[in-house]
């Protein structure tokens, strides 16, 4: 795939947070420049400093996925087409930017209902905050032993 890390995380706004407004964007624009700058556990292992690593690794976002459980899925980042606003939020986030709310939260997910779940995946993410659909998660010290 010949896109920058410029494009690929701004792909990954508009596919995973494009319906979200700017916060919700911003946070997921966030969690993935987050990930590329863990200190250790499996992001660290994982993604070495690399957007493109964070991004495509397997099983992380559905939108880095052109097949959901053996189906097209049409809502990937390679069917994308973001716009300026996108392009800014990746630079704002690479440039080291976050928003408060989301501190240095590692994972996010939408659950489909009106409460957030005290932790995500499992003990190593404890809610931070929720932003429009997602609900947003921090690292536990069990994070960094895995």
């Amino acid at each position: 795939m010949a896109f920058s890390d410029r494009e690929l995380l701004a792909r990954l706004i508009e596919c995973e947070a494009g319906g979200e407004g700017e916060n919700g964007m911003k946070a997921v624009a966030g969690v993935v420049m987050n990930r590329v700058e863990a200190a250790g556990g499996e992001y660290a292992r994982v993604g070495q400093g690399s957007i493109r690593k964070i991004i495509l690794q397997p099983g992380q976002f559905v939108c880095a996925s052109d097949m959901v459980r053996g189906v097209y899925n049409p809502q990937n980042i390679y069917n994308m087409r973001p716009t300026e606003v996108h392009y800014e939020i990746a630079d704002w986030a690479i440039a080291g930017n976050r928003l408060g709310e989301v501190g240095e939260a590692l994972w996010f997910f939408n659950p489909y209902a009106p409460d957030c779940r005290p932790n995500f995946p499992s003990a190593v993410g404890e809610f931070r905050a929720r932003i429009g659909d997602h609900c947003f998660y921090t690292p536990t010290p069990a994070y960094f032993e895995t």
